[in-house]
């Protein structure tokens, strides 16, 4: 989305008229969510400026600043870990440029029945909108793997959703302190150990990493077909 992320951060594009993230933040709290902890980096003041003081959002807003060492989407998360009780328990991980579809409820309850460290949202692709890169049975995240070469002789249909319950146990195991990590390594140990629960999500996501998704979640925003 460069150049217009050069100076706004992607979750303050402007969407339908308001900041990518008010809508996010609004479809959390339809879902039930009143705690909300941001993970920021790059041009992140921004971010603090345009929510961190608003009252009319239905949650709070907490913020986690990786300062100028970025630590990738791994080490954000587990120094919100770190820092108690920023992120304690279990908790959703979400992306910050991702609107969805799916009931958070529903997601909340197939983690606590599986018995499993994280579970992870997914979506029947078909390298579609996005590649492919889980195989997903019997609500198993059995393979995740974004790097695998030829995703439909893996076996691979389905996608990350963009959406992930987390405990913080796991992401303390798994991502060592203060080092520059991607959730997506974790994601893939915890499914190859067989730890990795799934939940297969039924509409499809919208997200705001180009100029086409942008466009897409406008229309859907202005109420489109899903």
């Amino acid at each position: 989305m460069r150049p217009a992320t050069d100076s706004v951060p992607k979750p303050l594009l402007p969407v339908a008229g308001e900041p990518f993230a008010v809508h996010q933040l609004r479809w959390l709290v339809s879902e039930g969510v009143t705690e909300i902890v941001y993970s920021i980096g790059h041009l992140g003041q921004l971010l603090r400026d345009e929510l961190g003081g608003r009252t009319d959002l239905g949650c709070s807003i907490r913020f986690v600043d990786e300062g100028p060492s970025l630590l990738g989407t791994g080490g954000a998360v587990r120094l919100a870990v770190g820092r108690e009780p920023i992120l304690g328990g279990d908790f959703f991980v979400l992306y910050g440029d991702s609107y969805l579809d799916v009931d958070l409820g529903a997601v909340a309850a197939a983690f606590r029945a599986s018995g499993s460290e994280a579970l992870m949202t997914v979506f029947r692709n078909d390298s579609k909108w996005e590649r492919s890169n889980v195989v997903f049975e019997d609500g198993r995240v059995e393979r995740y793997d974004k790097l695998e070469a030829d995703p439909t002789a893996a076996g691979m249909h389905h996608v990350d959703y963009g959406l992930s319950v987390l405990s913080a146990d796991a992401v303390r195991a798994g991502i060592p302190s203060g080092t520059v990590a991607d959730l997506a390594d974790l994601y893939r140990d915890l499914s190859l150990g067989g730890r990795l629960a799934g939940f297969e999500a039924e509409h499809r996501f919208y997200e705001i990493g180009t100029p086409t998704g942008l466009a897409e979640l406008e229309a859907h925003l202005a109420g489109g077909a899903r």
